[in-house]
């Protein structure tokens, strides 16, 4: 395994992470015993980074146990900021939420650190100087190592630098945004914003959740568990990309899988790709294909599919801006809309 430097922090990451949503029993492995064994299994094949949060059901608890005698060997990083009931005030980026937070996350993780904190989705009511002076305060204590954001726009990325800067505070070390054939986007800024600034890159989502298996056809069934909950799982213009990027992964005798993840961390400004597994054979699988590179012909056969810098669609778990959720933040008052 040949690990990276995440950002600017020293800290050396594989290319391959380990996603831990799965390791939830309520969503994903409902028998923690075999989740153990997946991740002392990723962790025997190099895989150092493990990511989790604090909103993935149970999936901390899991990850903390497995972790037991085996945390020295790990960058372990978790998340804040989703809702975790229905206290409004248990949710969001503000210092009183974050500093209750992080202690349960320690708590569940079996541990006196985190290696890497991170705002799991922007919290526009919160002032991002009150946000990096608390996590400040925690890389101070010794609780936080690093610290990161996810789904954060690039606009919002580069005040949270400059913020971070003119107070004389810790800046964000890394971002974990959407990543895969089928999501682009984050090429047209996010991603040269961070190599600019020296943010790592921790991407999620590099099969498509789940569209990238090889396990949804165009015009067969699709038994993906998130079909169900998410519409970007249905979307035709996704399950026709998909259907070529599996002609094309044939063409060049490699499975879907290994096709998306090697195009995953064959960005330069991608640090880490974040794998979901949730059984064996899952990883079993993804691991076959650490040695894949991709050739530059290969690659730009992928942007005739995919043009570079474009989504396939949107995703329905990324982060959308207050100006595009409130009608009245891009809409004048009716009187005040003409030109005369």
């Amino acid at each position: 395994m040949r690990y990276r430097t995440l950002g600017r922090t020293g800290i050396k990451v594989s290319p391959y992470g380990l996603g831990a949503l799965m390791f939830a029993t309520s969503v994903g492995n409902p028998d923690p015993g075999d989740s153990a064994r997946i991740i002392h299994k990723a962790l025997d094949a190099g895989i150092n980074l493990i990511d989790t949060a604090d909103a993935y059901g149970d999936s901390e608890e899991v990850v903390g146990k497995a972790l037991q005698g085996r945390r020295d060997g790990v960058v372990l990083a978790t998340k804040v900021s989703r809702p975790m009931g229905d206290d409004p005030n248990h949710q969001g980026a503000s210092r009183r939420w974050i500093m209750t937070a992080v202690e349960n996350s320690l708590r569940r993780l079996q541990t006196d650190h985190i290696d890497l904190y991170q705002i799991q989705r922007p919290d526009p009511t919160t002032d991002i100087e009150e946000t990096l002076s608390a996590l400040s305060d925690l890389i101070r204590s010794g609780k936080v190592r690093a610290i990161g954001t996810s789904t954060m726009p690039a606009s919002d990325i580069l005040d949270a630098q400059w913020v971070a800067e003119r107070r004389g505070l810790a800046r964000f070390h890394t971002e974990q945004p959407p990543y895969s054939l089928l999501d682009r986007g984050i090429e047209r800024e996010v991603l040269p914003v961070a190599q600019r600034h020296g943010v790592g890159t921790l991407v999620w989502g590099p099969l498509g959740q789940g569209l990238l298996t090889g396990r949804v056809r165009k015009g067969g069934p699709n038994e993906l568990r998130r079909a169900g909950f998410f519409r970007h799982m249905t979307d035709e213009r996704r399950v026709d990309a998909v259907e070529r990027f599996t002609s094309l992964a044939g063409e060049a005798g490699l499975p879907l899988t290994h096709l998306a993840m090697a195009f995953a961390i064959a960005h330069p400004g991608v640090t880490s790709a974040l794998v979901g597994p949730r059984t064996m054979n899952h990883l079993d699988d993804l691991l076959a294909g650490i040695d894949v590179t991709l050739t530059d012909d290969l690659l730009d056969r992928i942007d005739e599919i995919v043009p570079p810098g474009t989504d396939v669609g949107p995703l329905d778990q990324v982060y959308v801006p207050p100006a595009l959720q409130q009608p009245g933040l891009r809409r004048r008052p009716a009187g005040e809309r003409g030109a005369a």
